[in-house]
């Protein structure tokens, strides 16, 4: 069924390949150029708050192949986990219903960590103000609550700042959703997590993987890492998986 001839590199797929290429290249442009990178392309191509400034429709998209490089793990996992089981499911699916379901990943995604941050951007704003002056989050409140009706332009420009700080990189909800369609077209597949030498069932291993994220982002730990957007991910990835299994296109088919 898979296509191992050629070199390791050469037999990649086309699209998980060239979605490896160019996140790749555009993590060492970011790299060599640090003004350049924090100037135009997070402002640019980071996934902005819906009501910030910054947000541009397109950031939906051109989010996915932006990465940290305060570290290479971030773009290293993320590729890592493309490799493994993006070629496998483009060669399952094809080309074209590979990058649809990749891309509706992603979107979803970033959808979802656009409804988070309507709904706690308020919150996290006046609790880091309240942290910053040592005084009590209901406290702080009403004064942000007197400040704001009253029009205060300082509030007002620290509210915009706030909101222009707020920002997701990186292909994570898309590898997610890769996650849970490997785990549906081949449930019972034996994997490895790093450094533990015990085979544990595909979907298994995801339905952990959930659960983690679940309790990561419900308790805030680890607050640097989107973890709604990486079941948001998952969520968008199942509704279409369940829709191609009503249809009979899980494991392949032509693409309609």
């Amino acid at each position: 069924m898979f296509n191992n001839s050629g070199s390791r590199f050469g037999s990649i797929p086309p699209a998980t390949k060239n979605l490896i290429i160019i996140n790749a290249l555009i993590w060492v442009v970011m790299m060599i150029f640090p003004s350049f990178s924090n100037a135009t392309v997070m402002p640019r191509l980071g996934l902005h708050f819906i009501s910030s400034e910054l947000f541009n429709p397109v950031q939906i998209i051109t989010y996915m192949f932006i990465h940290s490089t305060d570290s290479i793990f971030h773009l290293f996992f993320n590729m890592f986990s493309l490799w493994m089981f993006g070629r496998i499911l483009e060669q399952v699916w094809g080309t074209k219903r590979f990058l649809l379901f990749y891309f509706v990943c992603g979107v979803g995604a970033a959808l979802v960590q656009e409804a988070l941050w309507a709904l706690t951007w308020e919150h996290d704003f006046i609790s880091a103000l309240a942290k910053q002056n040592l005084v009590t989050y209901d406290h702080m409140k009403e004064i942000v609550d007197r400040a704001y009706a009253a029009g205060d332009g300082q509030l007002l420009r620290s509210i915009a700042y706030f909101k222009n700080s707020i920002v997701t990189i990186g292909a994570s909800g898309a590898i997610f959703g890769l996650l849970l369609g490997f785990a549906f077209v081949f449930p019972n597949m034996p994997l490895y997590l790093f450094f533990i030498p015990i085979p544990i069932k595909a979907k298994y291993m995801v339905l952990g993987y959930a659960v983690l994220e679940f309790f990561f982002g419900v308790s805030r730990s680890m607050d640097t890492v989107a973890h709604f957007a990486h079941l948001g991910g998952m969520l968008f990835g199942l509704i279409l998986l369940l829709y191609w299994k009503k249809k009979g296109l899980l494991r392949g088919g032509g693409f309609y």
